[in-house]
């Protein structure tokens, strides 16, 4: 799955960044990303604009034989996602498989991202948990190991509780105490949840949430939440490939769309469409098909069975 911001209105919210995530950089704990990921234009201190245009591979996580995290593999796949320009990288998303890892792992990974991820290269950290004091805590985690926004994805088990005031207030709650910037995450396959778009609408206006990705297909939600939150700055990511050029079309008159954020295992390819769409529908198109084509959930690992 890649991601890709798909709609932009004026300047990106402002951001806050933690002092323990500078901390984090300059004791190393950040790598060249520290810095880096400031250069790529979504960090620094003080009224730095967080922007999310452009692709971001959700990264897999790798196990050893006997299935522990392999941080050596993880690090050898991220050489070769560096030779690729995306804008940054999700880690600890659905491709993840962050659910059958402990908070202390999604961390570590984390971690040895930040270390391993060349400069200017934005990461974005998956913090969500089932209840928001985890949620809460995973996050401030994230952002000290590195991350320069977190993806916080709907609590789920309870789904018949979870309207709209519980998602609310579950999501305001978080982002009141993040010192990173928020990106809401509906992937309703996943957890059999979508998040309201009244819900996305009252959110979107929280100074710290600054954009959502949607990975339910649903073009006619998303074209409706694109125009509800027009006068907030708000950032609305494709999550699959499958809907990526639909998705494109719902806001084909706006003159600052920047490119695709595709859930995609074809890496490269995505890249090279968020080039290819400024150029002609047909041919952009013809590339989506071939996205849709390989838009497939990858092998999941030992854990999951």
């Amino acid at each position: 799955m890649l991601c890709a911001r798909l709609w932009t209105r004026s300047a990106p919210l402002l951001w806050r960044r933690a002092q323990s995530h500078a901390a984090a950089a300059g004791a190393g704990g950040a790598g060249a990303g520290g810095a880096g990921a400031g250069g790529a234009g979504a960090g620094g201190a003080g009224g730095t604009r967080l922007d999310l245009s452009g692709i971001y591979p959700p990264i897999a996580t790798p196990f050893t034989a006997e299935e522990d995290v392999d941080h050596r593999r993880l690090e050898e796949n991220l050489q070769k996602y560096a030779k690729i320009p995306f804008k940054g990288l999700v880690v600890q998303g659905s491709n993840g498989e962050y659910p059958y890892l402990t908070q202390e792992e999604r961390v570590e990974v984390v971690r040895t991202v930040r270390r391993s991820l060349p400069a200017g290269k934005l990461l974005m950290a998956g913090s969500g948990c089932e209840s928001t004091r985890a949620t809460v805590r995973l996050t401030e985690e994230m952002a000290a190991a590195g991350a320069d926004a977190v993806l916080v994805v709907t609590p789920c088990f309870y789904k018949g509780k979870m309207d709209s005031r519980a998602l609310i207030q579950h999501f305001t709650t978080v982002a009141d105490s993040s010192a990173v910037p928020v990106v809401l995450y509906s992937v309703p396959a996943n957890t059999g949840l979508e998040l309201p778009p009244e819900a996305v609408v009252r959110l979107a206006q929280h100074p710290n949430i600054v954009g959502l990705k949607d990975s339910g297909g649903d073009i006619t939600r998303i074209g409706l939440i694109v125009h509800q939150t027009e006068a907030q700055d708000f950032q609305v990511l494709a999550g699959s490939a499958g809907f990526l050029m639909a998705a494109y079309c719902v806001d084909s008159h706006s003159q600052n769309s920047q490119g695709p954020r595709p859930d995609s295992g074809s890496l490269a390819t995505s890249a090279c469409t968020r080039r290819t769409l400024r150029v002609g529908v047909k041919q952009s198109w013809l590339i989506s098909l071939d996205l849709c084509a390989v838009d497939d959930q990858p092998e999941l690992s030992s854990r999951s069975t």
